[in-house]
């Protein structure tokens, strides 16, 4: 009996996913906090568990985050409403993002996403010029934006650098979405841009304020993403504001057709 005791010491219903949850969502003593001294109320766990869970949850979402936009372009055919130098811009912010994480060594849960939207992105960029008749630059905006980032992702490209890009993020940011916004404004409709895209970034965005903070404490990057967060916004009140717009859009264009 006081050996099954000894063996039981130390160990948890939850034992056979330890390896899982100390890799992805907590360090060895809230791992202990929770199941073995069930204190399930350990508030700054609690704060790590949620981050490093939100963290993740982000970096799956943005695995298709894009997808509804790239397939709305494709099957559209048309790039309508959308803005290449919004696309830039956002690049520039998604590159600057991934690069000082990368240099200053943050957790991937903390900017997984910007690898998958990164990726997204720069098929949006090549959609766009391609459905505008010009495939052959589509084509040389992709081999040059991946020669830059290999490059700044290079040993020999000084931290100062990259720090000097993330901080490019705010302008950036807050200029491509207000060219876009502008766009839609002129338009008066949110052409192909996609609806379900636009609100999981603005939530991604939103989430990434509390996880930079909790994983990072890294102020600028939050600070990015609070001036992501409200940009983005803006676009998601105007695909709502614009909703029965674009509709009657379509469908005097497809009056215009059949005339």
């Amino acid at each position: 009996m006081a050996e099954e005791t000894v063996l039981g010491e130390g160990s948890s219903f939850m034992d056979p996913f330890k390896g899982i949850l100390l890799t992805y969502f907590m360090p060895e003593s809230c791992y202990d906090e929770f199941f073995l001294n069930l204190n399930f109320l350990d508030v700054p766990c609690l704060k790590i568990a949620l981050s490093k869970g939100l963290g993740i949850g982000i970096i799956l979402g943005s695995v298709m985050v894009k997808l509804p936009q790239i397939f709305k372009l494709m099957g559209s055919k048309s790039a309508e409403g959308l803005s290449f130098q919004t696309v830039l811009l956002e690049l520039l912010a998604i590159t600057g993002t991934m690069a000082y994480s990368i240099l200053n060594k943050f957790p991937f849960s903390a900017w997984g996403e910007a690898l998958f939207l990164m990726l997204q992105t720069v098929v949006i960029g090549f959609l766009i010029q391609h459905y505008g008749g010009k495939t052959s630059r589509g084509l040389l905006f992709i081999v040059v934006y991946f020669g830059l980032l290999f490059l700044v992702l290079s040993p020999v490209t000084p931290m100062s650098v990259v720090t000097y890009l993330q901080a490019s993020n705010v302008p950036a940011v807050i200029i491509g979405r207000l060219i876009q916004a502008t766009a839609n404004f002129r338009n008066g409709h949110t052409g192909q841009l996609s609806a379900v895209s636009v609100f999981l970034l603005f939530a991604g965005s939103l989430t990434r304020i509390f996880t930079t903070l909790q994983e990072t404490g890294d102020t600028l990057m939050a600070l990015t993403y609070v001036i992501s967060s409200t940009c983005n916004g803006i676009i998601a009140l105007q695909v709502l504001y614009y909703w029965n717009s674009s509709s009657d859009h379509k469908k005097k264009k497809k009056k215009k057709k059949s005339e």
